[in-house]
């Protein structure tokens, strides 16, 4: 159904990126030279505009860079069909690195390329690429609805997994696909939906496939109707229809599900971290620079918050304590002392109030400003934690909250960090667990470099100071 789609759509959109490319290429220069926004003897060093020629040299170069930038980063990828607004930042993404690559390559070539028809070449290429594909779903979308091009399909099932299979039929015409109608069991109650034409239940199938023309047959099935499936594929297996079958684990899914080939034998992976691969390298990077960089800028105020500690109370200055982190492994986070030495000794482990005594006077000041986190740099630093992500929290919590709280450990599929999606939307401190909760797996489920740039530059605005930071 997909790898179709793919086939057909994905590979056509290949050549059309290449083409367009290369007249980015050529507009770019056009605009630079021929309608020139400043006259070209300041950029150039010369009256004289370089030949078209030497820009078209560079065509080859356009379009195999693009192609295979874009083919590496899965921009046509099948496997999956993504709305409009994530397919246009996929595409932007690759246009990007893509850019970054051009830009290496032709650096080494002995001519010289102006600097503002690279840049102009970038724009026009980014906006073109975005309107091909709009267009391209638009116009796709349009033929599919007059009838271009259409498999008929027989949806076999019942329940939510049914449910869900049309509404997403529905939800992406450009696959071509029409339902011809539905094979359910007699009490279904589908049947008085009258959304799909019912064609009988689920013993009829065989005739259903003789008297009716289909391309496919499309089998979801509830968990308490799996027996049926393997007489339906016996029916099925001397027929010449292609069969998918769509196995019904949406509510074992929090943060996505993806299929593997373990060499022909289909795995459902669920519930795994999206911070893999290129993304968790960049991220994992950032940290360190940032954290290392963060620790030498703010020593002198480290140094100072230290010594106002060490004067306006007894004890150290520095307090460790337990919290779990990535994969639920325990580690050490660090901050300054904003307690009394031995504050849980009488109360045990809990939570700061509004009106904790067991506050020093200056440690009441580190933690509405939130300097108090600042040696978590160091957590950070040695990888125990991140800048973003969900914050840590202690095991004798985590143990308590784990039974309480629907997805509760889903959080330690990324590394803690010292501020996060829930921090920066003012959840943070003694407030609603289920909903800090919800901002931590949304920021799991749509992780992205871009969101942790976002929190963090949210959180330099907002996130440091706090009502409900006790």
């Amino acid at each position: 159904m997909l790898k179709r789609y793919q086939c057909t759509f994905g590979h056509a959109l290949l050549v059309i990126d290449a083409v367009v490319m290369v007249l980015a290429w050529c507009a770019a220069y056009w605009l630079r030279f021929c309608v020139p926004i400043r006259p070209p003897a300041f950029i150039e060093g010369s009256h004289d505009f370089p030949r078209f020629s030497s820009y078209a040299a560079l065509f080859p170069l356009v379009a195999g860079v693009w192609m295979t930038v874009l083919l590496w980063l899965r921009a046509y990828e099948g496997s999956r069909l993504l709305g409009p607004g994530i397919q246009v930042m996929s595409v932007l993404k690759a246009h990007a690195a893509a850019l970054v690559l051009f830009i290496a390559l032709t650096y080494f070539l002995d001519a010289r390329y102006s600097r503002m028809v690279i840049v102009l070449f970038g724009a026009i290429g980014a906006v073109a690429m975005i309107l091909i594909r709009l267009g391209a779903r638009s116009v796709l979308g349009t033929l599919r609805e007059r009838g271009v091009h259409l498999r008929n399909v027989l949806a076999v099932g019942d329940g939510l997994a049914l449910e869900a299979l049309l509404a997403r039929i529905q939800r992406f015409p450009e696959l071509g696909l029409h339902v011809v109608g539905v094979v359910t069991p007699e009490d279904s109650p589908l049947r008085d939906a009258r959304h799909w034409p019912v064609l009988g239940a689920y013993g009829e199938l065989g005739a259903i496939l003789s008297a009716t023309p289909v391309s496919e047959v499309l089998i979801a099935l509830p968990p308490a109707q799996s027996r049926s499936l393997d007489g339906l594929l016996e029916t099925l297996k001397d027929a010449t229809v292609d069969v998918r079958l769509v196995p019904d684990i949406s509510q074992h899914v929090t943060l996505g599900c993806e299929v593997e080939d373990f060499d022909g034998l289909p795995i459902v992976r669920i519930n795994d971290s999206p911070v893999i691969g290129w993304g968790a390298a960049a991220k994992r990077v950032t940290d360190l620079f940032a954290s290392l960089l963060a620790l030498v800028v703010f020593a002198p105020l480290l140094g100072l918050i230290a010594a106002v500690i060490k004067l306006t109370s007894p004890g150290p200055v520095l307090y460790a304590q337990e919290r779990m982190g990535l994969d639920g492994r325990s580690f050490r986070m660090w901050k300054f002392r904003s307690m009394c030495v031995d504050a849980e000794r009488t109360s045990g482990a809990v939570w700061a109030r509004a009106d904790d005594n067991r506050r020093t006077r200056f440690g009441t000041f580190l933690r509405r400003t939130s300097l108090d986190e600042l040696p978590q740099l160091w957590n950070v630093l040695r990888g125990e934690m991140s800048l973003v992500g969900p914050r840590p929290e202690r095991p004798v919590f985590v143990n308590r909250f784990r039974n309480e709280i629907p997805h509760y450990m889903l959080r330690h599929k990324v590394r803690a960090g010292m501020t996060g999606w829930a921090q920066v939307n003012g959840w943070r401190g003694n407030t609603s667990l289920d909903r800090r909760i919800e901002c931590d797996l949304f920021y799991i489920r749509n992780w992205s470099y871009a969101l942790d740039l976002k929190i963090l530059t949210m959180t330099v605005w907002k996130g440091f100071v706090g009502k409900n930071a006790y």
